[in-house]
Parts: C-alpha cells; sequence; structure tokens
C-alpha cells in the first residue's frame, strides 16, 4: 500500500513512542520535502527529528506541480499543500493527515485519508495493539493532541473498550 504523511502523524505518534506502527502497518512511507523540512529540519530536537531522519523506511519525494502546491497553500501549511500534492501525484492510496481543512481539501480532491486516530484503531484491528484507550490517553497527555469528548467516548464505544 503506498501511503504519503503530513507532519502531525509522524510528529506525534515519534511523542508517544509509536512511530513505529506506521512501518509496521504500511511497510514504507512517503513524505514530502516540506513535511521532511518540517520535522527534521526546523524540528531537531524535538520529538520524531532523529527518529524520522533514522527510519530508511521512510521516504522523502520532491513534489512536481508547484502551481498547485501554491494554490493550496492558501488555506494550507507547506507540508500539508505538499502532502496533499504528492498523493495526488504519486497515485498513493492513503494520506494520513490530521488537520481539518486538509482533510476536507483532501476529501474535495477524492483523496483516501486517515489520522492518528484511524491508524491506532488499524494497529488494534490488526493486532499491533491490544487497547486504543492508552494511546488515545496518551497523545492527549503526553503528546497534546486535542481529541473532542464526544469523539473520544465513540472511539471507546466502537472499539468496546469503555
Amino acid at each position: 500500500m503506498s501511503v504519503v504523511s503530513n507532519a502531525s502523524p509522524l510528529i506525534n505518534l515519534a511523542r508517544i513512542g509509536k512511530l513505529d506502527l506506521l512501518r509496521q502497518l504500511y511497510d514504507e512511507l512517503l513524505i514530502p520535502e516540506a513535511v521532511w523540512y518540517e520535522v527534521v529540519i526546523e524540528g531537531v530536537g524535538q520529538p520524531g527529528a532523529e527518529e524520522v531522519k533514522a527510519a530508511i523506511w521512510i521516504k522523502t519525494q520532491s513534489v512536481t506541480n508547484t502551481s498547485l502546491v501554491s494554490a493550496l497553500q492558501q488555506e494550507l501549511d507547506a507540508g500539508e499543500a505538499e502532502a496533499i500534492v504528492l498523493t495526488l501525484e504519486t497515485e498513493a492510496e492513503l494520506l494520513l493527515m490530521d488537520e481539518r481543512v486538509g482533510r476536507e481539501v483532501a476529501q474535495h480532491l477524492g483523496l483516501c485519508y486517515t489520522g492518528l486516530i484511524g491508524v491506532l484503531i488499524e494497529s488494534k484491528h490488526k493486532g499491533l495493539l491490544t487497547a486504543v484507550k492508552p494511546h488515545l490517553d496518551a497523545l492527549q497527555n503526553i503528546a497534546g493532541f486535542f481529541i473532542r469528548d464526544v469523539l473520544y467516548t465513540r472511539i471507546l464505544q466502537d472499539e468496546v473498550e469503555l
């Protein structure tokens, strides 16, 4: 499965020590140069920077449609815009993105996407995690990742963890 990621899933999974879930689920991950720059260069010393730099299963690729990237940057940051364009250009099967506006743009463009919560649920369903709750809690408490209460409750109900 070909998968492109934005910065948020990389950084937040690294913050809770679960970046390797992406390798276990997808074997290889593609990121655009703007995401590499955001995570590894601008994020030096931060969670995810060294992990992403060292991960041979994370490949960096340039986008070619820079005019589309520029157009998308009217609403999105560089990493989000390039991740969407790279997903289109490589015909990747999945885009990893958490930002609401980025997901709306991806949906409008007909792209398949998921975010951190989707990754955790998929990991549980494939037997890589025994429960989602401890990882949702870690995302909130360690990574500072915002999850609405109603969504948190619905996930735990769906996963029979309440």
